[in-house]
C-alpha cells in the first residue's frame, strides 16, 4: 500500500518543549507589568514583535541567564518517537515558531536534533531584542507568518499535518489537512468548528498516525 505524502508543521514552545520558553523567559527575568503587555497581545492589539520588545524592557538578564533557564527546560519524552516515525516514511518536518530562534536552535543541539525551523531572530546588545524575519506585512501581527511558510515549504499533492497548542498555531492550523491539536488550539477548533484531534502531546500523534 503506498503511503500518503505527509508534510508536517510542528510549533515550537509548549508543542515541543513542555514549557513554553517566553513563557519562562517572562517569569524568570521581567518586572511587574508584563501582564498588561501580554493581555494587549492576547486580544490582538499588538503585534507580537511589539509584544515582545515592549517587554524586553522589563527584563534584568544576559544571554547567560537565558542559557542556564534554557538548561532546565524539558522537551516532550516522544518527540525523538515522533522524528524516527517520520525520517522512517520520509516525511517532511519543519518547525514554525512565533518564538526565538536562539532557544530553538540551544534546545534541539542540546538534545543531538537536526530540523529546518522558522522563527523570531533574538538578540542581545545591552538587552534583548527580536526582529521578525518572516513577518507578514499584510496581516502585521505574528513575527512569524506560519501560514505563508506552510504554504512555501509544501509540495504539491502533500497532506498538510500540524501540530500546535497556542494562539499563534490557529491561523496554519485553519489551512491544514489535519490538525493535531491541544490548549487554545484545540479550544478554538472546538468552537469554530475545525476539526482536529485531540492530544496531550507525541505520544498521541503517533498512536493516531500508525
Amino acid at each position: 500500500m503506498q503511503l500518503i505524502k505527509k508534510v508536517f508543521f510542528i510549533d515550537f514552545d509548549g508543542t515541543i518543549t513542555q514549557r513554553d520558553t517566553c513563557a519562562a523567559m517572562v517569569e524568570a527575568f521581567a518586572d511587574e507589568g508584563w501582564q498588561q503587555i501580554n493581555e494587549l497581545w492576547e486580544r490582538r492589539e499588538i503585534s507580537t514583535e511589539e509584544c515582545a520588545n515592549k517587554t524586553f524592557q522589563l527584563f534584568h538578564a544576559t544571554m547567560d541567564d537565558l542559557s542556564q533557564l534554557l538548561d532546565a527546560i524539558k522537551i516532550d519524552e516522544n518527540f525523538g518517537d515522533f522524528l524516527n516515525f517520520c525520517n522512517k516514511n520520509g516525511y517532511p518536518v519543519y518547525i514554525l515558531s512565533d518564538g526565538y530562534d536562539f532557544c530553538i536552535e540551544y534546545i534541539l543541539k542540546k538534545h543531538g536534533f537536526k530540523i529546518p525551523y522558522y522563527a523570531n531572530h533574538l538578540e542581545y546588545e545591552k538587552g534583548f531584542r527580536i526582529s521578525c524575519t518572516y513577518y507578514n506585512q499584510d496581516c502585521g501581527l505574528c513575527g512569524t507568518c506560519k501560514r505563508f511558510l506552510l504554504e512555501r515549504l509544501t509540495q504539491p499533492g502533500s497532506q498538510v499535518v500540524y501540530v500546535g497548542d497556542g494562539i499563534s498555531d490557529i491561523c496554519p492550523a485553519s489551512h491544514s489537512d489535519l490538525v493535531f491539536a491541544k490548549g487554545r488550539l484545540l479550544d478554538y477548533c472546538r468552537a469554530e468548528g475545525i476539526f482536529a484531534i485531540p492530544v496531550a502531546g507525541f505520544a498521541g500523534v503517533l498512536e493516531k498516525l500508525d
